[in-house]
């Protein structure tokens, strides 16, 4: 490792409260479910997470509700060696949630309700400007204000700092506002809600990030879920193919690679390097279940990382 990078994430926080159970209850009806699960999640803190994982050191700027989840949101940051100096409490708001319910087909049903998410001001990225500086990326998503994510950018600008941004969920953005950013970074149907665009395939890919490229932004990640990640700039397209893993639950998947990303970057990597291991590291988040819960600390990686490298090398004609 060259460097220990320090990753700032302006960002969300959530918990997710999820639910299985055989049926839906009919209106006015209470049944029984089967199974209950409570887990810290937000595409933020998700980012923050793995990339606190990877070896980083990681400070969050993020709101949180005055109830039992804020706390308990913050302790969790704190356990994992995250910076939660600017993860504050705020009044007559409730934690973002996330209930979610699961068929047992596997069919669920998600409500998001951001709460104090929607709390996070341009004023708090000022607040917390002494701790970005220091910063070697700032990690952004759309699961806060759009204006707090188009000041932040405007702020990793102004002082020279590596920005990526997950435009996560997909909404209409103001393009001119994302002009010189240096990462963006959607899956297929966030570019598609982005651009109109259709990327269903490789070519189509190509054809909706050279359309984001035009908005003035240096590099544009589509990750494309078992299929690896497109890397496009104004110059030339690549497809990085993933990596073949045993896939059991694929959710938060794409924060892994973001997370893990900036972190590889951050450590002064080639950037082709440092997106094959991001494919990888968010190969192997959906080994296992859950967003957080499924991340792997950088040890495990790296031997998962070496025995990869071992199979390309033996497929290789010597």
């Amino acid at each position: 490792m060259a460097k220990r990078p320090r990753i700032a994430v302006v960002g969300s926080a959530n918990i997710d409260l999820t639910t299985f159970t055989e049926s839906f209850p009919k209106p006015g009806e209470t049944i029984f479910g089967q199974k209950f699960d409570l887990g810290f999640g937000g595409k933020g803190a998700n980012q923050a997470v793995a990339a606190r994982l990877c070896g980083a050191e990681v400070v969050m700027v993020a709101r949180v509700g005055r109830d039992l989840f804020g706390p308990a949101t913050i302790e969790n940051f704190k356990k994992l060696g995250i910076d939660a100096t600017h993860v504050k409490q705020v009044d007559g708001l409730s934690s973002g949630v996330a209930p979610i319910f699961v068929e047992p087909s596997g069919q669920n049903r998600i409500f998001v309700v951001k709460g104090a998410n929607e709390a996070l001001k341009p004023a708090d990225v000022d607040a917390a400007s002494e701790a970005l500086r220091s910063a070697d990326c700032i990690v952004l998503q759309f699961e806060i204000p759009l204006d707090t994510v188009y000041y932040a950018i405007g702020f990793a600008r102004k002082h020279g700092i590596r920005c990526i941004l997950n435009p996560a969920p997909g909404q209409p953005v103001k393009m001119a506002a994302l002009a010189g950013l240096d990462y963006f970074v959607p899956n297929e149907s966030e570019a598609e809600t982005i651009t109109g665009l259709p990327v269903g395939d490789i070519a189509q890919a190509k054809q909706c990030a050279k359309r984001l490229l035009a908005g003035g932004i240096h590099r544009v990640i589509i990750t494309l879920g078992a299929n690896g990640c497109l890397l496009a700039t104004n110059d030339a397209a690549e497809h990085l193919p993933a990596f073949p893993v045993n896939s059991i639950d694929s959710t938060g998947a794409g924060d892994a690679f973001i997370g893990s990303f900036a972190v590889f970057l951050a450590e002064g990597m080639p950037e082709r390097d440092a997106l094959q291991r991001a494919n990888l590291y968010a190969a192997l988040s959906t080994t296992g279940v859950g967003t957080q819960k499924s991340f792997c600390d950088r040890i495990r990686f790296e031997a998962a990382w070496a025995a990869q490298s071992q199979v390309r090398y033996a497929s290789t004609p010597h």
